[in-house]
């Protein structure tokens, strides 16, 4: 006889990982269009969490909607569907009042910080930089790129002037390896790169994507009285038992579904 434990629990909504679990490069994965769509018609709440750093969430929103997902905008508040860690990453900047980040990030991504972020001629130069955000950007993570960062975190720069400040290390996420967009294999994520900083430096990076609690209490919040006065529990579901289904999924007791597409492996 099945124990009442190990049954599926009433849920009263959903957080789904998008890279992986909703798509796999530009091809969605197998019915999770119509599976949106579905939710969408029975009146279960979601909302999407993206780790993706490789792209601004305007650019990944119109990508989902290109593949036919029909996604919400994120100018429309409350409502908005899409969470993603490059979009944390601003919150973030703006509570610690950090005006000048070094960002290892692509053009794209870039964008979204274009509020607190302006670049300027000298901004190879590992000075007047007040933190160093990490994402994931294969072609701007080069040695030179990390070392001027390193530089930033150990206050070269402020040093000489007296200071000694510390510079926070800012991480969208800590991933060990990714689904590549292009074929099956797997690829680098943007945690081996953060802890080579965490490491040369002696810092420790502030996470603010997926699986980090404070993440996870930010998009539940966005759901708003949508969700107060329902029964259940909140799931998550994802293809990374770690970043998607660890640490604050399992702080916040959300119930963990594990599929097995994108990078998920036996």
């Amino acid at each position: 006889m099945m124990r009442q434990s190990d049954c599926r629990p009433l849920i009263r909504a959903l957080l789904i990982d998008v890279s992986g679990t909703l798509h796999v490069g530009s091809k969605p994965t197998p019915d999770a269009v119509e599976a949106l769509g579905r939710l969408r018609q029975v009146g279960i709440p979601f909302k999407l969490c993206s780790n993706t750093s490789k792209e601004s969430t305007q650019s990944l929103l119109r990508r989902l909607n290109s593949q036919g997902f029909d996604i919400r905008s994120n100018e429309q508040g409350d409502s908005k569907e899409l969470w993603t860690s490059i979009g944390a990453v601003k919150h973030v900047l703006h509570d610690l009042h950090c005006s000048r980040p070094f960002p290892l990030l692509s053009q794209s991504a870039r964008e979204e910080l274009s509020d607190v972020y302006h670049a300027r001629d000298d901004d190879h130069g590992a000075t007047g930089f007040d933190a160093v955000v990490v994402g994931l950007a294969p072609s701007i993570l080069t040695y030179d790129n990390l070392n001027t960062a390193f530089r930033v975190l150990v206050g070269e720069d402020n040093n000489k002037k007296g200071k000694k400040n510390r510079i926070p290390l800012i991480a969208t996420n800590k991933a060990k390896y990714i689904q590549s967009d292009s074929n099956d294999r797997l690829s680098l994520g943007p945690g081996a790169f953060v802890a080579s900083l965490e490491y040369a430096a002696g810092v420790q990076a502030h996470v603010v994507g997926k699986p980090s609690k404070s993440f996870f209490d930010m998009v539940i919040d966005s759901f708003g009285g949508e969700i107060n006065n329902k029964k259940g529990m909140i799931a998550i579901i994802g293809d990374d038992v770690e970043n998607d289904l660890g640490e604050g999924a399992l702080e916040l007791g959300l119930w963990r579904v594990l599929v097995r597409t994108g990078k998920y492996r036996q």
